[in-house]
């Protein structure tokens, strides 16, 4: 991890020149330290130490602040001769005494911030600036008690903050500076501010309140009318005396009915001059640091960058070096021992069910696996249950084992095992207890298991969502095995080792119980010390919110959507494979004929002797190894340039894959249990947190075809009932216009305009009335590829025109929206600083690619970050509206039920009476899915319709 330096600002404003001849002894800089964290800590995005894990965003922050505060003090004709940097001892101060309710509803600091405190003390301390701090009291207390002592000795003192409740300290020796905006405040700035002098800022305070601090002032009374009302009777004793002189009655009243409170609201906001120094100020003098502790102190923090200009001596900023790999945690095991599956129980009896079960309960949190003979949750059969209660503690209870051949399992002694109607009923009061927390490694499988099974699982934690949440995009898979040798070092038992390989495979009901416990226990136990390991570091990498918001809660969702699956139509899908193959047949004679003989369509090789050896074609492209390839783009290009044989080949390709994979597959994928189709959702699969799915994949299903909506038709709505489809209209354009700024999208979405008409508009200076549909089409690829990193090749490819043109379109739309391109900037340079890119919500997508070697693999790492943010707003938007769903439909009363989410879309079933109310709910919950957290400023619109088959319906 290396820090982020903070941008060049403008040298600090001189101080006030004093008008003695030698000027005052003391120039004494005050910096509010709170301020300075949490200005740090916002500022940025959440970083981490790479040797641990432990959160320095603040911290990272406060010390690029504190140095060139250094560097520019250093700067002015007339240089501090004191400083120091003070902070809050603690929450409680004779304030409370005062006031029970002072700032009690305050929440408490973020959880990746708790840790940072102390280390930012240590910061100040290596930067040679004295830190203090009084139990008792608040640092703006000591900021006065220092201000009003140099201030009576003739001294001059600047409070480097911009907290309004330290502007009753300003007069004439006394100013403010707000780093930030490079800002001096002065008496002016604070008649600006309070309406008042700032010796009358205190009255005012009173009046007003302050709803941060729990302040009460008076009802009703604000900073204006307070002013009003000060300026006009002097000071608040006068006002107090004579409130019933005012003619407004209400304001009369207030300030009669609430006196008390207005004066025990200034004893809250007057600041404490009297409060006792915690050092002498002699002791505050100007001093440099300490070179060594300094260097040690920025190496340890792994505060690269800020090491190597302060050891230059110089304030400004260079390029941040790439961070270095994370150090991975010794694989020796973990800290309770070594895995040995030589020690797990098989339970076969009650008695040992009910022991186990009792040992679950104390310990409060256990790790569960289930044991099935098949991939699919909606159709698998539980073959068992394992439990771990301890690291090296767990069992296996079986229920569903039988002899190969299906053999009754009541009579062989080896393989007894309790009913399956009775380990259900006493496992499921553990697994639905809310005081044990249940640990699973993908929880969507199992959850959805044990819901057909009966059972609620709840609560529940997920060691390999922690995992993505920890590190998408550091590693491909967050497997079970693949994070027990990364972590535990310890390689699990293989599926293959107990249950065969190829076609001798067998099911798992079909494995004996001894190597079914060692491999069904040993699945429990790593769970177990997966989640002791790797739970902690979502609090101390700032990374717990995203876990408990967008992540945990999702097994749950989508089980449920995977076990409702939805209905197909056999019979068309049926004929469409006929049509299709009619068609492919058709296609093979026309691609013979121009070959001037048979060939194999679906041979790369064959392809590529008739193309390049036999018609002497010629490809710009080639693979890796040289060769003339005859992928789709090198096919594209050769039918962009006329030949018709490569066209002929495309359109059966395509109808072939639309054939194996849809047509033909998703008839043999209805279940016989169900007669529906029940796709699996992967989470943890791709990098920016949107879904995939398989068996069979409903992701890819192409949509602008007209073969592809032919198969969407299949999809249908059972009897009485209809299918609605929720579509997020444009989604990553618009947080594209939030994220980046982007006036003139924010003003298009605002206004409702038809995007790719309003950038066209605004790219070729056409008017939007009449514009034609080619001008429209060209900027709606803009807008969509520059997401994507688009280039002028990839853009005169996708539009058939010169790749100059393309460029100079490229070109155009960049100076037309310039925030765009500063967009791409800021996060392709804080993706190299960092090595990540975060989401508007916190989610950490970890780019490796842009520290490669490979100058092809940094400009992928290159496009990845500049998306990342935008398709990983765009899955946690969806996410969080799909978590909010079940609840939205139980609260209306709806039956409906949802089926799919496909990116941008969700899909639901419901009785034809109920598609207008669900359409409501639908678009309600998923317009506002960003909120409370994140306030977009463009809106998020939302297309739903309701029709018998989902083509009809998108």
């Amino acid at each position: 991890m290396t820090d982020t330096p903070s941008a060049a600002a403008p040298p600090l404003p001189d101080l006030p020149r004093d008008n003695t001849q030698d000027g005052p002894a003391v120039r004494l800089y005050l910096v509010d330290g709170s301020g300075f964290i949490f200005r740090a800590f916002h500022a940025l995005p959440p970083l981490t130490r790479k040797s641990d894990g432990l959160p320095i965003g603040a911290v990272s922050g406060f010390c690029n602040m504190l140095w060139k505060l250094l560097v520019d003090m250093k700067a002015q004709t007339d240089a501090p001769t004191h400083l120091a940097v003070v902070f809050d001892h603690s929450e409680k101060t004779f304030r409370n005494k005062l006031y029970d309710k002072y700032k009690a509803h305050r929440p408490p600091p973020p959880e990746d911030l708790i840790p940072q405190f102390p280390l930012v003390r240590e910061a100040t301390l290596a930067f040679g600036v004295p830190s203090l701090e009084l139990p008792g009291y608040e640092a703006d207390d000591i900021i006065a008690a220092y201000a009003c002592k140099v201030r009576d000795m003739g001294g001059e003192v600047r409070i480097v903050s911009s907290d309004k409740d330290l502007m009753q300290l300003v007069g004439d020796r006394v100013s403010m500076l707000d780093t930030m905006k490079n800002l001096l405040i002065g008496p002016e700035q604070v008649m600006e501010k309070f309406g008042v002098a700032p010796n009358r800022v205190v009255d005012v305070q009173s009046l007003c309140g302050d709803s941060v601090d729990n302040v009460p002032g008076a009802p009703g009374i604000g900073i204006k009318t307070a002013a009003l009302l000060i300026n006009e009777y002097g000071d608040l004793d006068t006002l107090l005396a004579r409130a019933g002189e005012i003619k407004q009655d209400k304001r009369r009243q207030t300030l009669i009915d609430f006196a008390d409170q207005i004066r025990l609201s200034r004893q809250l906001v007057q600041l404490d001059c009297d409060t006792p120094l915690p050092s002498p100020i002699d002791d505050l003098k100007v001093a440099d640091p300490t070179a060594e502790v300094l260097a040690a102190f920025l190496e340890e923090m792994g505060l690269h960058t800020l090491g190597r200009r302060v050891a230059s001596g110089g304030g400004g900023t260079r390029a941040p070096a790439a961070p270095a790999t994370a150090a991975p945690r010794p694989v020796t095991a973990t800290d309770h021992g070594p895995v040995d599956v030589t020690k797990y129980v098989c339970v076969r009896d009650i008695e040992t069910l009910d022991a186990w079960i009792a040992k679950a309960h104390r310990a409060g949190v256990i790790a569960f696996d289930t044991e099935t003979d098949s991939l699919s949750s909606a159709n698998a059969g539980l073959c068992g249950v394992s439990l771990a209660v301890a690291p090296g503690e767990a069992c296996y209870i079986p229920v569903g084992h039988e002899h190969e051949g299906g053999l009754a399992f009541d009579a062989p002694a080896d393989l007894t095992q309790i009913t399956h109607n009775e380990v259900i009923a006493r496992l499921k009061p553990l697994l639905e207890d809310p005081s044990v927390l249940k640990v699973a490694q993908n929880a969507k499988y199992d959850i959805a298991v044990l819901s057909r099974q009966g059972i609620n699982v709840s609560p529940i934690e997920d060691t390999m969502l922690i995992s993505y949440v920890l590190e998408a995009g550091l590693h491909k898979s967050h497997g079970m095995d693949e994070l027990s040798k990364r972590w535990l070092g310890h390689e699990p038992i293989p599926f293959k080792q107990v249950a065969g390989t190829g076609k001798a495979q067998k099911s798992f009901k079909h494995v004996p119980l001894e190597p079914a416990t060692c491999y069904a226990a040993e699945d429990a136990d790593v769970t177990l010390r997966l989640y002791l390991l790797l739970r902690p570091r979502l609090n101390t990498e700032g990374l717990l919110t995203v876990y408990e918001t967008l992540e945990r809660p999702m097994p749950a969702v989508l089980a449920q959507m995977e076990i409702e699956g939805i209905r197909i139509d056999p019979d068309q899908l049926a004929r469409l494979s006929h049509d299709f193959s009619v068609r492919m047949t058709e296609l093979e004679a026309q691609a013979y004929e121009l070959a001037g003989r048979p060939f194999n369509l679906g041979s790369p090789k064959q392809i590529g002797e008739v193309l390049y050896q036999e018609m002497g074609l010629a490809s710009k492209k080639t693979t890796a190894t040289g060769a003339q390839g005859t992928d789709a783009s090198i096919l594209e290009d050769l039918a962009a340039a006329g030949h018709e044989l490569p066209r002929v080949l495309l359109d059966w390709r395509q109808l072939s894959k639309l054939k194996g994979t849809y047509t033909d597959n998703l008839a043999a994928a209805i279940s016989p249990r169900t007669n529906r189709v029940h796709t699996s959702y992967a989470l943890g699969a791709t990098t920016t947190g949107r879904l995939s799915s398989s068996d069979p994949n409903l992701q890819n299903i192409p949509v602008r075809t007209e073969e592809g909506r032919k198969i969407r038709k299949a999809f249908i709505a059972e009897p009485g009932h209809v299918l609605i489809s929720a579509d997020y209209s444009q989604i990553e354009l618009r947080l594209l216009a939030h994220v980046g700024d982007i006036p003139q999208l924010k003003k298009a979405f605002l206004e409702g305009q038809d995007i790719h008409a309003a950038t066209a508009s605004e790219m070729f200076g056409v008017p939007i009335e009449g514009m034609p549909a080619e001008t429209r089409r060209r900027a709606k690829a803009i807008n969509f590829g520059i997401v994507y990193g688009i280039s002028a090749f990839g853009l005169a490819n996708q539009l058939s025109i010169p790749q100059d043109e393309a460029g100079a379109y490229i070109k155009t739309y960049f100076e037309r929206f310039p925030g765009i391109r500063t967009y791409m900037d800021r996060t392709k340079q804080g993706a190299r600083a960092q090595g990540f890119v975060t989401t508007i919500f916190g989610r950490k997508v970890n780019i490796p690619a842009v520290y490669s070697k490979s100058q092809a693999e940094r400009a992928f790492g290159d496009r990845a970050a500049i998306n990342a943010p935008l398709q990983g707003a765009a899955a946690d938007i969806i996410r969080r509206a799909m978590i909010r769903m079940p609840a939205a439909l139980k609260e209306s009363g709806l039956k409906a039920r949802m089926l799919l989410q496909v990116h941008d879309e969700l899909v639901f079933e419901a009785p034809e009476a109920e598609a207008d109310a669900l359409i409501n709910v639908a678009k309600r919950v998923m317009e506002h899915a960003a909120e409370p957290v994140v306030a977009l400023s463009v809106p998020l619109v939302v297309d739903a319709r309701a029709a018998k088959n989902w083509d009809d319906a998108h």
